[in-house]
């Protein structure tokens, strides 16, 4: 199959062939997996640093 008949651009192939490129399936399918999971932890911990932020404030009295 060539990128015409999967109507993908050259630009799009050529960047999923850098991230991906020696990869098997199931290597990317994990990648992906883990990136999630990363977000995910991230927005936690946002989350987390937010509240101990607004309880260290309230604690001192400045609000």
């Amino acid at each position: 199959m060539t990128l015409d008949t999967l109507e993908v651009f050259y630009p799009t192939y050529h960047r999923w062939r850098q991230l991906y490129g020696g990869m098997q399936a199931e290597e990317a399918k994990r990648l992906t997996q883990l990136e999630k999971e990363n977000g995910r932890l991230k927005k936690l911990l946002a989350e987390a640093e937010l509240e101990k932020a607004m309880l260290k404030e309230l604690a001192e009295g400045n609000f």
